[in-house]
């Protein structure tokens, strides 16, 4: 049995033969199409003293992509672009009120079960969009259902003072 030579890759070797095919250099490129973008990548390479005059000049693709936030639009253009998002559906909560209880007094919670809640009677109740209170306002019947009336909207800096109290 003769020893296999060392300089020669193994037939059967996938490796070996990529790695044998990759240091011969080039495949044809009319074949693939991998091989002739790699071919002309490196036939356009500029040498390093082009390069910050070719810089100089090139424009980011997100300029023609995307419009730049500096500018100012048009009543009618911003109207077109908040209608994109109109559709987006969103969940309504509307809480009326919170408790925090033991696992044990859980457990212990039956039909017929009263848990006392942090809020009050009469007090407005949180209306969250998202999980996010973005209002307050009373229960209202009308016919056989509920519904709230919205009595006033929470500003960003009372968001976060709701948040700080909880």
């Amino acid at each position: 049995m003769t020893e296999p030579d060392p300089s020669q890759p193994d037939p059967n070797d996938d490796w070996a033969a990529a790695l044998a095919e990759q240091e011969q250099g080039p495949a044809a490129t009319d074949d693939d199409p991998w091989a002739a973008a790699l071919a002309e990548q490196q036939g356009t390479v500029e040498p390093a003293a082009a390069a910050p005059a070719a810089a100089a000049n090139a424009r980011s693709a997100g300029d023609d992509v995307f419009r730049p936030l500096a500018q100012g639009g048009t009543g009618a253009t911003q109207a077109r672009d908040l209608e994109m998002i109109l559709d987006i559906p969103v969940h309504l909560t509307v809480e009326l009120g919170r408790a925090r209880i033991t696992i044990k007094q859980l457990l212990e919670l039956a039909q017929g079960s009263v848990v006392e809640l942090e809020g009050l009677a009469g007090e407005p109740m949180d209306i969250l969009i998202n999980g996010y209170l973005i209002a307050q306002g009373e229960v209202v019947v009308i016919e056989d259902r509920y519904g709230i009336r919205i009595t006033e909207i929470i500003t960003p800096s009372e968001r976060v003072q709701k948040l700080n109290q909880r």
